[in-house]
């Protein structure tokens, strides 16, 4: 419970577009497991077996009935594994309780085989308090069908005061109680798959008590209770058929399980594998460098992980439109930080959510540089960006913001409409970047191309030329306030520069005078 306190996880609302962010701040991680499975470990982890032997049993049920109290005892525990069982289930599926996968197969096989394990603790523990029952059954067949007093204070342990040593001595030599430890052909009780049981009570070693146990239930769910002969007494019937069933249930999970996930993973990392090796062999055959290569193979990784190697826009090109509208409405939610798409109306969204299509950068990649032609803009998803100006001054970008909005105001200021309502496009003219915006992380973004925001602006041009809405791209954008920051300071400079040389004319013409006057 403490470990997960300080566990981070993958934020769910996060998933719906890339790979998702990992959440690692302490607070969070905290409020999201108090608000999770924190009451159901919490009831794990208390020691409810030893608060009923220490606490309850002693207290409500006495000392008169230790069979009773056994019982109590063993519902307890039992009652306890539950929500264990319901923690350990998503282990199966491959999953841990963040929400990642284990894409090992050595994994999964070492989870199910604990699966295995607990479930012959469990077995095991039931058979060996079972076959204590059952002695404890033959003891008291022996004593009712005995003459020596106070007998019965002889079967339970602590149970009223000890009673005189003849008597002891006569239960200890009786033949009915000491026929109860008789496991053999010619044995008055039938123990059926108890037998090991009884003997295994003489151990006076806890430590190889359990041991046993622990192997019996093992051994017993691998083979499906195979060797098991149980006597004719119901209840042993029934718990031999639960062996068997819980045998066939943990088998057909294991080998069920491990068939799909390395199904699965062998189609993904086949997939993985032949786009790895067209890229290796592509690479080879251009004579990439080195570095080249590196930068390349982190490119795809980084570009596997977060698409999992889906083609979102082969699988949404096979739904209908309707479908596809709200999955991008759904998609591009992060759109409304931007201050810009909040001015905008629900057709102008939807016409600009159909052309976004999602990029992927990795960090050191340059998506502008000084002196390129700008192609596209940028809306950020996750990571983080600085935009370099020609003078060397830095702006951090961060999600939620926007880079090559310059080409916006570009298209509206270079385009106009001919009498006919067509457009005019003016040939060899491009706007060519001032600053370079370079990437310190890894960046999930989605991207606007020139071509489609060209066709964007021409047919919302009327509302695009807003004065709100040209504000509102000034306002927000850093390009525009690194341009007014470095012009501010053009001006005044140049005011500095021109005082400094009127103060300078004044003082020459002050000396002149004075000279004059002299």
């Amino acid at each position: 419970m403490l470990l997960q306190f300080r566990l981070a996880y993958v934020a769910p609302e996060s998933r719906v577009v890339g790979a998702g962010d990992l959440v690692d701040e302490p607070k969070k991680v905290a409020l999201h497991y108090l608000r999770g499975y924190f009451i159901l470990d919490f009831f794990v982890v208390l020691p409810l077996p030893q608060v009923m032997i220490l606490l309850v049993i002693p207290k409500f049920v006495g000392l008169s009935s230790a069979n009773y109290a056994k019982n109590l005892l063993r519902a307890t525990v039992l009652l306890q594994y539950v929500p264990r069982i319901i923690r350990f289930v998503p282990l199966l599926d491959g999953q841990s309780a963040n929400g990642f996968i284990f894409e090992s197969a050595w994994a999964n096989f070492v989870i199910n085989l604990l699966m295995f394990v607990l479930a012959g603790h469990v077995v095991g523990s039931c058979w060996y308090l079972f076959g204590l029952q059952r002695v404890n059954q033959c003891l008291r067949d022996a004593c009712y069908k005995s003459t020596i007093p106070y007998c019965d204070t002889f079967i339970d342990c602590g149970r009223g005061s000890w009673q005189s040593g003849v008597n002891r001595q006569q239960w200890f030599n009786d033949a009915n109680s000491t026929a109860c430890f008789n496991t053999g052909n010619d044995a008055t009780f039938q123990y059926g798959i108890y037998e090991q049981a009884v003997l295994l009570t003489t151990e006076s070693s806890a430590v190889k008590r359990y041991i046993y146990s622990l192997f019996w239930g093992f051994q017993q769910i691998s083979t499906l209770a195979g060797n098991l002969v149980p006597s004719y007494f119901a209840w042993e019937v029934l718990f031999t058929m639960a062996i068997i069933g819980l045998g066939l249930l943990l088998f057909a999970l294991l080998i069920g399980n491990m068939q799909n996930f390395l199904q699965a993973l062998g189609r993904r990392r086949l997939e993985m594998q032949l786009r790895r090796r067209d890229v290796e062999k592509w690479m080879s055959h251009r004579r990439l460098p080195e570095d080249l290569r590196r930068r390349v193979r982190r490119a795809e990784r980084f570009t596997w992980a977060a698409t999992q190697g889906v083609n979102e826009e082969e699988l949404l090109s096979n739904l209908p439109e309707d479908i596809q509208r709200d999955i991008r409405r759904h998609f591009f939610r992060f759109l409304n930080k931007v201050r810009l798409f909040t001015l905008m109306d629900l057709p102008i969204l939807d016409a600009i959510c159909d052309k976004l299509r999602q990029n992927l950068y990795i960090s050191g990649s340059d998506i502008l540089y000084q002196g390129g032609p700008v192609e596209k803009m940028v809306f950020i998803v996750r990571g983080k960006l600085e935009s370099i100006s020609a003078d060397g001054s830095k702006a951090p970008l961060h999600e939620g913001d926007v880079c090559g909005e310059e080409l916006l105001t570009w298209y509206l200021e270079h385009s106009s409409v001919n009498r006919d309502g067509g457009k005019v496009r003016f040939h060899g003219m491009r706007l060519v970047a001032i600053r370079t915006v370079r990437c310190l992380t890894n960046v999930e973004a989605f991207v606007l191309r020139a071509s489609d925001l060209e066709e964007v602006t021409s047919q919302f041009a009327r509302f695009l030329r807003n004065p709100r809405v040209q504000g509102a791209i000034r306002y927000e954008s850093p390009y525009w306030r690194t341009i007014a920051a470095s012009r501010i300071q053009v001006a005044w400079r140049y005011r500095k520069r021109r005082l400094s040389e009127q103060l300078t004319i004044e003082r020459v013409i002050l000396s002149r005078v004075s000279r004059h006057s002299k």
